[in-house]
């Protein structure tokens, strides 16, 4: 039997996604609960990893189980092993033609930001943050540059492993509640630190340190070197991916909506 899950978490204890010899990572700790659930060895493939310091809001994950239990016990049975910072927020007995990655359309992010003269304090690891006041209007005419089928070399870190820096984005949203800032991403794939890095670059211009048309410069480099550094981890928020109508898998969780 084949099962997806939907798993949240708050990134900031663990050493990102990928399972590492550490056994501190999430990947690490939900096979260990799904293990103690289960009593036999689960080993999960994901839609999409995390660095360290990033949060998930819709994880989705897949395993294959010989256990047979109803769908509402994959979700209170884990979470009675997993520690307060991750949840399986959703069960979903799927065929096993699916795979969580492969057949993912799209994946989409969140970039929380608090824009204030005084760093975060109750805030502090859940949102990024900009001190110097931001031009809606110039970040708005910036992301329009990065839209659509590109190389995104310049936005790539040096350890990424993706076999090809070409990938599409379908999608930049920007708004902003009181001092929060959302930045929404979405692109049929992500390369390693592409969205930090599109931040770092979009605040740039936002504190009008840049002009727009900067950003397109930055990406005709095809050179990292041509961005801005890296921005903070603590802002993003993997808020999963999109599938095929025929799957019936959720879109989003009620975590989605909380966002600022």
């Amino acid at each position: 039997m084949r099962l997806a899950l939907g798993i949240s978490y708050n990134g900031l204890a663990y050493q990102g996604w990928q399972s590492q010899s550490s056994g501190q990572t999430v990947q690490d700790k939900l096979e260990q609960a799904l293990g103690k659930f289960t009593r036999h060895k689960v080993s999960t493939l994901c839609a999409g990893r995390t660095d360290a310091g990033v949060h998930a809001l819709m994880q989705v994950i897949h395993f294959d189980t010989p256990l047979e239990r109803p769908q509402s016990s994959w979700v209170r049975g884990p979470n009675a092993y997993l520690p307060h910072d991750i949840a399986v927020q959703w069960a979903q007995f799927v065929p096993h033609e699916f795979h969580c990655r492969a057949c993912a359309l799209s994946r989409r992010y969140a970039y929380i930001l608090l824009e204030s003269p005084v760093r975060p304090s109750v805030d502090s690891g859940r949102v990024g943050w900009a001190y110097r006041p931001l031009n809606f209007d110039l970040m708005q005419q910036a992301a329009q540059h990065l839209l659509g089928e590109h190389d995104f070399t310049s936005f790539r870190a040096s350890a990424c492993q993706a076999l090809s820096p070409v990938k599409t984005l379908l999608g930049i949203s920007i708004t902003r509640r009181g001092a929060y800032w959302r930045f929404e991403f979405e692109a049929n794939a992500f390369l390693h630190h592409m969205i930090r890095n599109i931040m770092g670059c979009l605040i740039a211009v936002g504190e009008q340190r840049q002009a727009p048309l900067w950003l397109k410069e930055v990406l005709a480099a095809r050179d990292r070197d041509a961005a801005a550094p890296t921005f903070s981890p603590h802002g993003l928020y993997f808020l999963g991916p999109r599938y095929e109508a025929r799957w019936g898998m959720p879109e989003q969780t009620p975590l989605l909506d909380g966002l600022p």
